[in-house]
Order: C-alpha cells, then structure tokens, then sequence
C-alpha cells in the first residue's frame, strides 16, 4: 500500500462498506486529515468527530459517545483523547465491538507517527533493503520537548525494538522523571550530542506550550539558540545527515526554514508516508481475519 499514491486509480476496494469514524478529542490537523485520506483510499465511508460544539462539550462521557458512534453503525474508531491510556479504556471496555486505533493519548504515546517515521527512516537510509527494516545501528537522535512528546515515547520505544541507536537530548525541564531509565542516552547539551553521536537522523520535537502550565525554559529566543536547529547549527551538520519533524512545525524556535526546507528534510516524505503506513493500519484493524 505504500506505492498507492503512484497508482492511476488511487482508491482501493479492500474497505467498501465499512465506516471509520474520527473521534478527536484535542486538535489535530495532519493526523486527523492522514487517517481520513486513508480510509477513503481504502474507499471506507469516514465520519469526522471533533469534541468541541459536540455533546462532549456539554459533559457526556466518553463511553456514551462511543456508543453513540456504534449504534450510528461505525465499524473502526480512530481516537485521539488528552488523557493517557483513554485508547486503551475504549479498546478493553466492552462499550464497543469496533476496532479502535490509537491516534495519540495524552503525553502517552502516538504508535501511528512512530510507525511512519520508521517507515520513511528506512526509505531514505537503506531503499534497497529486501528484508527487515535495515534500521540496525543507525544513530537517530530526538531533541527537545520529551516531558510532553508521546511522538518521542512511541519512536524511542519502537526504534530501539528495531535495532536504531536512540539518544534524547533536551533542557532538563523538558526530560521527564525516570528518563534514566529508557533504553537511550540523555544529553543536555545539543551541540554535545551531535559531536559526540554522530547521528545519521535527528528529529527535532514541537514545543507543546498547550501543555505547559509553568516556565519550562525562560524564553523561546533562548530555547531557540540552544536546542533549535537554527542556520548556523544546520550548516554544521554533515551533509548525509537526515532532518525529520512530526509537525506542526514552529519555524523559528526548534527548527529554521533554512533546515526544514533543505534537501536534508524528510518532513514533507513524513507526511506522504504517513497516508500509507495509516493505509495499512486500518486495513489490517478492520479487513483481517479478526475483524
């Protein structure tokens, strides 16, 4: 399904009769637009839900909102919810017989984007590879924002499985309690970390200041120059050196047009990836054996 964008009839039958219903509880633009690209690739019939000016608003649950769904005659739920683990509830509750993805909970995790993202890594570092995902010992490193970032949870966690070398880097505000203990070396010195790294990926983080109730740095200039990808640190980096972000980008504070808009970015492959991996992903959740 990867190679679906180049087909001359772009849709597929595999999910006629089938409806996908985007149940978003935070805002969401290329998520929520990726998976419903890709259920109508699939020529699924997809529902667009979103909590505000819903009945949410006005206090109901999110099992009476799942239910509703149901009885509407929806077949798979992909949701994305503020609190961690709400995915999960929806999947092992019982409310629901539909299959439900996970399209980001909380500061939890983001499987969809990590899957992508490895995906497209994999593309652009070993094209040729027949087998596996070629991802053994190739140095990725994530920077910035990893206290609120489920996008780092999920890639640190599946890149790690798929054998990549992960490093995190970021202010120690912005690294969270236990850290330590994930399978990846902390650095709190960005131009540190590329010295002493090397890494063939680096992906840089959106500062999510919708999350952050205190000062976690003290300006956005000085997080900027520390922990951004500005031009003077891009021109730096070595030229076989891959740039990703997960979007939305904050041009300016973690990453500079110069970087972003380089031959060097895979930003906009990110995307274009992201419709086919999420291609696959319904599929498999709502065409299986099990579904």
């Amino acid at each position: 399904m990867a190679d679906s964008a180049d087909r001359a009839v772009r849709k597929l039958p595999a999910l006629r009769g089938k409806t996908v219903v985007n149940l978003f509880f935070e805002d969401s633009t290329r998520t929520r637009i990726s998976f419903e690209a890709a259920a109508k690739r699939l020529s699924a019939d997809v529902i667009n839900f979103a909590a505000k000016g819903s009945s949410v608003s006005k206090g109901e649950s999110l099992k009476d909102t799942a239910q509703t769904l149901e009885a509407m005659g929806a077949d798979g739920v992909v949701i994305r919810h503020p609190s961690s683990g709400a995915a999960q509830v929806l999947a092992q509750s019982g409310w629901i017989d539909a299959g439900v993805i996970n399209a980001g909970d909380g500061s939890h995790q983001h499987p969809s984007q990590a899957l992508l993202d490895a995906f497209t890594i994999r593309q652009a570092k070993n094209p040729g590879t027949s087998r596996g995902l070629g991802l053994d010992g190739l140095r990725v490193l994530i920077v910035g924002d990893i206290l609120h970032s489920r996008v780092a949870r999920s890639n640190l966690w599946l890149l790690h499985t798929l054998g990549a070398h992960v490093s995190l880097a970021g202010p120690p505000t912005l690294l969270p309690l236990g850290a330590d203990d994930w399978p990846a070396r902390l650095y709190f010195d960005l131009d540190a970390a590329f010295d002493e790294e090397q890494p063939d990926v680096v992906m840089f983080l959106r500062v999510q200041q919708e999350r952050m109730n205190d000062a976690f740095f003290p300006s956005t200039g000085e997080y900027a120059r520390n922990w951004g990808l500005g031009a003077d640190r891009y021109r730096a980096l070595p030229p076989e050196t891959l740039i990703m972000h997960p979007g939305p980008m904050n041009r300016g504070l973690e990453i500079s047009s110069l970087a972003a808009d380089s031959p060097q970015s895979l930003v906009l492959d990110q995307v274009a990836n992201g419709v086919s991996v999420r291609m696959a992903i319904l599929y498999l959740t709502l065409a299986g054996e099990a579904a």
